[in-house]
Parts: structure tokens; C-alpha cells; sequence
């Protein structure tokens, strides 16, 4: 039985039961669309919620680059059209006339959910321009530029708890390998324009190993290696070497079908029910070089942008600048970008980052500095140039601060997580665990009686992340009844309060009130001081 793509803040669609960051919705900025005729109307439906299991792509090391096989080039001159699908339907160059079961069953869900276009249009409309002249230059089939329906469903933030990130769904290594950084600031495997270019660059050196597209799509979800192994065990049963006689793992299986299934709708979307919104056939976002870091809230007020709108088309930016680094550039609207290039020009550079100079006094360290600014130790020792991480008392440091709150940064990675971790789960209630030596995911999710994988996702990581020490993860824990009504309490303490008597007088115990109360210290407490609890309610106390 068939299951359902990837949808927003749902199993990402190739990912061994992959999950996804939250996805924040993308119609914030995309109004105007008008509908094509016919075969293009109009479609207001809201997509409903599915999900379809798959393992996330395995890190793939670097590959002997075999002699491929004789190929025609598709030779095309880009096709002047208003709608940015009719000029993909022109660039569609692989087999989308044969039949088989495992295409049938992936046409079959996508004709009975045909709402999924409307929001994959919506979606689609900042990115996909550029993704189809990347591939229109390349001279590569156009399925390429649909990869990222099945991959992200267009979410430029899509996250899986295998480590996949961004509308491509790169693995850490093999983002690394095709030049994506990846650090405190920034991960260019979510920068759009870089993770393009880079998956078209990947793709293309599979096509040229397998001289086959259905091999190199393949070898793209689970590995070359994979894919050439199963090429060898063929030819030793002298069976066919073709893809849909390979033995390959059952994401990949049905990643080459869904793709396939996909370009068959695109083709001809009245043949299969479906309505696509018109995309405009022009730009939608240019590249303006900002010289250095500089403050995303300077920008929203340089260009006139919106801080989120700046976020989506620059999802590779993890706080709350550009890099010190680099990449020195910011994606903005076409609209803004003269203005946004003039404005930046006249800013003096003094002013394009907030400085804070501290003094280090005693008991201070690197980590606790950091801590204290909510920045990374890489991030003070870069900035003033330090060779190790000692420092004195007395010694004068300067560290760059964001210009506004961390609120005011909605699409920040810490925004993106504690929408995530403040959002109900269930029937759970949410305890605030803090890491203490010799923890891990799996000691932390025995504890709470939860999966690894529920740990790591509610925390946007990977089971395979490394935990630090004081670090705050969120669990989300079950109620001990399903009729169980848990409500929130804040308790002042009395005089005479300890934490067994306030445990008693709320049916809870006290590890749970320290798990709930992370800033809490010591065996002792106060007259005055604030303690959370998760009450049930339908108990009497």
C-alpha cells in the first residue's frame, strides 16, 4: 500500500521514518498567483496530512568517475513562456511513457491527492525559477528541477533526524564533499543557490559513472555504491542492469517511481485531474553582495524585507547575521534589491554589526562568555583573534551582539526550535531535561520512556549528535492516564515548603519538579521562589 509524500512538519519523504523540522508557512509572501486555464485551474484545497516513510541518503564518499556510456545531449534553447510549469513540461527529456506497478502506485496517490500541487506550488514559487535555468545551463533533464518535491517538498528548512537538511536533503559528508560549510552560522547545505548548484553538480557526476538518469537518481538517494553493488551481483546472474531490476533498499525502490509518477502529472496535469497555480516565468529573488557580516535586522531595514521573508529565501543562516566568515551575500526579493544595494553602500561598516566589550572578571571562561551572549566560543576567539581559549581577568573582549531581540529573529535556528518545543505534543506535557555527565539520546529516552528518535527530532538533532554537558533538551512525556488532564502550575514557596512536601501535595515526585525546573540547584529552596509543575488535575490534592 502506497503511502503519502512528505508534507510540512511531517516524516520527510526519503528518511528512515525521517522527520522534519517544522515547516513555517511559505504563504506569507506568495500572493498574485493566477491560475492557468484549463489543465492550470485554480485549486484553494489545504493539503491534508500524510506521511511516507523512507531512510534518509547515506554520506557518500568520493567516487572513480567510470568512462559512461554514448549519450545524446538534450539540445533545447530555453522556451519563452509566462508559466514557469509549461516551460518545465518542454525540458521533461526522461522515459515518461513506460508502465509499471511501482509508477502506477505513486500516480495513483498523487491523482487522489491533488491538493498536494496547490501547496507544492505555493511552496515552490521563490525557488524554482532559479533550480530550472541551473538545470536549463546544465543541459539535464528537467525531472532534476522536481527533485526537491520529493525530497523536501520544497521546505528549505526540511530537517530529518538522519542528519539530511535543506530542499535537496544533503547528508553532512556529502555536503561537505561538494563544498557546503557547515558551522555555528551557517549550512550551506539549506542555501539555495549553493545546494543547487551543488546537487546538480552531484547528479551530473552520477549520470557521467552510470550513464543511465534512473541509476544516477538512485545513487543519489542511497549511494553509488550501493547502486554499483547491486549493478555486480546482475551481471554475475546475468540478469538486467537496468534500475527496476536492481536489488536496492525500498526507499530507493520507489524514489526513481515517484519522480517518474511526477513528471507524468507535470506533463499532463488535465490527463491526471490536477491543477497546478501559475508560477511566473521571471526571477524571483537576486544575490547582492554585502562586503562582510551584517546584521539581518539592519538588512529587513535596509532592503524594506521582512525578517522572515529574509530567512526563507536565506535558510542557510542559523542565527542572526550573515558569517564573519563568509558567504558575504544575502537573497532578496528582485523588487528590493537596487534599494537593498544602494542602502548597504552609504552604511558605514561600523554599523553593520552591533559590538558589545567585555571584561573578563574572575570564575569567567570562554564557555560561560558564550553562554552568557548566546554565541559560540569559535565565534569570540574569531572575533578577537585569539590563539587559544585562555583568558585573564581583566582582559577586554569584543563580541559581536545581535541588534535586536532573539525574538525578533523569527526564523533563526533557536526560533525555529523553540516554536517546535513549545508546541503541544499529544497527550504529553513537556519536561525541560538538562544533560548531565555520561548521558546520551538512548539513556536520556529510557528515562522517559520515549523513542531516540522522538528525543532527537524535538530538538532538531540527530541521534548521532553529540550531547554537551548542561545542554537543555525538551521531552515530551506521556500522561499516565489517556484521561488524564495536565495543566501547567506555577507555586510560589511557602515558609516550611520543601520539595518532598510540595511533590506530596501535587501526586508528583521531586526528580520530576527538578526534570521541570532546570535552573534549579542544590537540595534547598526559598520562601519567594517560583517552581513549575505539570499537574493532573482530575486528581484530587
Amino acid at each position: 500500500m502506497t503511502k503519502a509524500p512528505y508534507l510540512a512538519g511531517q516524516r520527510s519523504i526519503f528518511g528512515p521514518p525521517r522527520r522534519t523540522l517544522p515547516t513555517l508557512a511559505i504563504s506569507l509572501f506568495l500572493t498574485g498567483c493566477q491560475l492557468v486555464s484549463n489543465s492550470l485551474a485554480s485549486s484553494a484545497s489545504t493539503i491534508k496530512k500524510e506521511t511516507r516513510p523512507f531512510v534518509a541518503k547515506p554520506s557518500v564518499k568520493q567516487v572513480e568517475v567510470k568512462t559512461p556510456q554514448k549519450i545524446t545531449p538534450i539540445s533545447k534553447a530555453p522556451v519563452e513562456v509566462e508559466d514557469i510549469w509549461i516551460r518545465i513540461q518542454s525540458g521533461l527529456a526522461m522515459d515518461l511513457d513506460q508502465n509499471n506497478p511501482r509508477i502506477q502506485a505513486e500516480l495513483n496517490w498523487y491523482k487522489s491527492h491533488k491538493s498536494y500541487f496547490t501547496k507544492i506550488s505555493q511552496r515552490s514559487e521563490p525557488y524554482i525559477y532559479f533550480i530550472v535555468k541551473e538545470a536549463e545551463a546544465r543541459n539535464v533533464p528537467l525531472e532534476l528541477a522536481l527533485m526537491p518535491i520529493v525530497e523536501s517538498s520544497f521546505d528549505p528548512f526540511a530537517y530529518s533526524h538522519a542528519g539530511a537538511s535543506g530542499l535537496w536533503q544533503f547528508m553532512p559528508a556529502t555536503g561537505k564533499h561538494y563544498g557546503l560549510d557547515q558551522n555555528w552560522w551557517y549550512d550551506g547545505r539549506r542555501d539555495v543557490v549553493h545546494s543547487t548548484r551543488a546537487a546538480l553538480d552531484y547528479m551530473q557526476k552520477l549520470y557521467k559513472r552510470f550513464g543511465d538518469w534512473e541509476l544516477a537518481l538512485a545513487a543519489f538517494n542511497s549511494g553509488p555504491s550501493r547502486v554499483q553493488r547491486a549493478i555486480r551481483k546482475n551481471k554475475k546472474l546475468g540478469k538486467s542492469t537496468r534500475f527496476w531490476a536492481l536489488d536496492l533498499p525500498g526507499e530507493t525502490t520507489a524514489y526513481v517511481p515517484k519522480l517518474i509518477a511526477l513528471g507524468k502529472v507535470i506533463r499532463d496535469p488535465a490527463k491526471h485531474g490536477v491543477q497546478l497555480q501559475k508560477i511566473p516565468d521571471k526571477p524571483y529573488f537576486a544575490m547582492v553582495d554585502t562586503s562582510g557580516q551584517l546584521d539581518l535586522a539592519k538588512a529587513a531595514k535596509l532592503s524594506g524585507v521582512e525578517m522572515n521573508v529574509l530567512y526563507r529565501l536565506n535558510p542557510g543562516l542559523n542565527h542572526w547575521s550573515t558569517p564573519p566568515e563568509g558567504p558575504h551575500h544575502l537573497v532578496v526579493p528582485v523588487a528590493h534589491a537596487e534599494q537593498f544595494r544602494t542602502q548597504l553602500a552609504n552604511l558605514p561598516p561600523e554599523q553593520r554589526v552591533k559590538w558589545d566589550r567585555y571584561t573578563v572578571i574572575s570564575g569567567d571562561t570562554l564557555s560561560t562568555i558564550a553562554m552568557k551572549y548566546q554565541t559560540s566560543v569559535n565565534v569570540i576567539t574569531e572575533a578577537n583573534r585569539l590563539s587559544s581559549t585562555l583568558i585573564r581577568i581583566g582582559q577586554g573582549l569584543m563580541i559581536p551582539v545581535a541588534a535586536k531581540t532573539a525574538e525578533s529573529y523569527t526564523l533563526s535556528a533557536s526560533q525555529r526550535l523553540a516554536a517546535k518545543q513549545n508546541r503541544l505534543v499529544n497527550d504529553r506535557y513537556k519536561v525541560e531535561y538538562l544533560v548531565k555527565s555520561g548521558d546520551s539520546f538512548w539513556t536520556i529516552a529510557r528515562k522517559y520512556n520515549v523513542s531516540v528518535n522522538e528525543l532527537a527530532r524535538w530538538n532538531n538533532m540527530s541521534p548521532k549528535d553529540t550531547l554537551r554537558i548542561n545542554q537543555k533538551l525538551v521531552v515530551w512525556k506521556r500522561q499516565d492516564s489517556q484521561i488524564a488532564v495536565v495543566r501547567k502550575v506555577h507555586y510560589e514557596v511557602r515558609s516550611g515548603d520543601s520539595l518532598a512536601k510540595i511533590a506530596s501535595k501535587f501526586n508528583v515526585n521531586v526528580d520530576q519538579i527538578r526534570d521541570w525546573n532546570s535552573d534549579m540547584s542544590g537540595k534547598f529552596i526559598h520562601p519567594g521562589q517560583q517552581v513549575t509543575l505539570f499537574v493532573n488535575v482530575t486528581r484530587s490534592f
